[in-house]
């Protein structure tokens, strides 16, 4: 460790070089928060996440090499080709590659998926377009009494995203800014999406800044660009799908899935594989 001298009167101080650098860098912020960036599926759409999860089901099939669904979830939160990219690389899914193709799939595979993928993505985003209950009404509080600024980070490309928003407003949700994950050099867990974000709202620092998401990757996103991070449970994909299944209208399990589930005082019980799973 570097050791530092400063000669005062008469007197000898030695600090450590590092403790001076982190007392310097680290600031407090203990100001209002000021915004709300908000993911789409799952967060305040598509209750359970089923509008990717079953195209993504779709483009793997007519490659000639089905997925489950919990394959299909597992990326959940990227932008979509790298969520395609992710399940390329999946050892479940290059097994089965193998066995139909004689190779493993390559990034010209991805590229042709992801280009099938974005029409048939487009094509189903209103079936699966419903706003979660109550996510209107929270935003609206969020807005009006609170005086927060509403933003808006998903995983979805533009031409995507253009068709949520409508949606999306006839239900009554309208972010003051959205966020697409092809604007940005790289979308999650990197922190990009929040930061354009926080530029179109004015909103600074970072840390005035609240990030929610129902997804790994969307709640990385938020700590990586410095900011607060809340990961949602009821409504998410991947794990608590299970859990979504007893809030939305859909049940695509898989066939060898069974659960049990009980809601005693608004609380949620279940069992999965034997783990037994309580959420309020």
């Amino acid at each position: 460790m570097k050791l530092i001298l400063f000669y005062t009167t008469g007197s000898v101080v030695i600090t450590s070089a590092m403790t001076m650098l982190l007392n310097r860098m680290v600031r407090h912020y203990t100001g209002k928060v000021k915004g709300v960036i908000l993911d789409w599926a799952g967060t305040v759409m598509d209750c359970g996440v089923y509008s990717p999860a079953v195209v993504f089901l779709d483009v793997f099939k007519t490659e000639g090499v089905p997925i489950t669904m919990e394959e299909a979830r597992e990326p959940m939160g990227a932008h979509k080709k790298v969520h395609i990219r992710k399940i390329t690389q999946m050892e479940s899914v290059r097994r089965r590659w193998f066995e139909k193709f004689g190779r493993f799939p390559n990034e010209e595979d991805v590229e042709r998926m992801f280009v099938n993928f974005v029409p048939l993505q487009i094509g189903r985003l209103l079936d699966y377009s419903d706003m979660i209950t109550a996510a209107v009404d929270t935003v609206n509080i969020l807005r009006q009494e609170m005086g927060l600024k509403i933003g808006a980070t998903t995983g979805f490309i533009t031409p995507m995203v253009d068709v949520l928003k409508k949606a999306a407003a006839e239900q009554g949700y309208v972010p003051d800014v959205y966020v697409a994950a092809d604007e940005v050099p790289q979308a999650r867990p990197y922190p990009y999406l929040v930061w354009l974000n926080a530029v179109r709202l004015d909103v600074n620092p970072i840390e005035a800044i609240v990030k929610v998401d129902d997804t790994a990757d969307g709640v990385k996103e938020g700590t990586s660009a410095g900011c607060w991070s809340v990961g949602l449970a009821k409504t998410v994909s991947f794990f608590y799908l299970y859990t979504a299944m007893l809030v939305c209208r859909y049940w695509p399990f898989d066939k060898d899935i069974t659960l049990k589930i009980t809601v005693v005082n608004n609380v949620i019980n279940f069992t999965l594989y034997g783990i037994k799973i309580i959420i309020f």
